[in-house]
């Protein structure tokens, strides 16, 4: 790190510790040239990440859409913010650690989905019937049969074992 005063390029670090917000670290340094100290902050690089939209647009990824959605999904809903934030938190650490740069949002989508179906299961009926654009009532029951067919087929493996 060169030294703001003396522009040397040698210094050591005296300090260190997290910021406030946890995201980067703060150094005090001190040049072995002159001997002043400074500060100066470390932070971990992220990729850029990109949401590829239905109709082929692309955008920035911004996890507080996918929090507004679930949010919405889980209105009323015995569901508690530390365990939206967990789940936000789940879907962005997979997005991210899939080292691609760019995402679907069909692939979002589904992850939310099935975070929801083993949260609530009301909250994943409603994030679905937004996310898939039900029309009509007999589409919205067949996914609601099939959440159900799934549900004792569950029970009938747990009661079995």
């Amino acid at each position: 790190m060169r030294c703001q005063f003396c522009h040397c390029e040698d210094s050591k670090v005296v300090d260190s510790r997290p910021t406030d917000d946890g995201a980067s670290i703060r150094r005090r340094r001190e040049c072995i040239n002159c001997g002043k100290r400074f500060t100066t902050y470390e932070k971990v690089e992220t990729i850029q990440l990109l949401v590829i939209k239905k109709d082929q647009t692309r955008e920035v990824f911004d996890a507080d859409k996918i929090r507004d959605g679930i949010i919405h999904a889980c209105h009323k809903r015995p569901v508690t913010a530390k365990d939206i934030d967990a789940l936000v938190a789940q879907i962005e650490q997979v997005c991210y650690n899939s080292l691609q740069r760019e995402i679907p949002t069909h692939k979002i989508g589904e992850m939310v989905m099935e975070a929801l179906r083993t949260l609530d299961e009301v909250a994943y009926v409603r994030f679905a019937s937004v996310y898939h654009q039900f029309t009509d009532i007999p589409t919205f029951m067949h996914e609601l049969s099939r959440l159900m067919k799934e549900n004792r087929a569950k029970e009938q493996e747990t009661g079995a074992k």
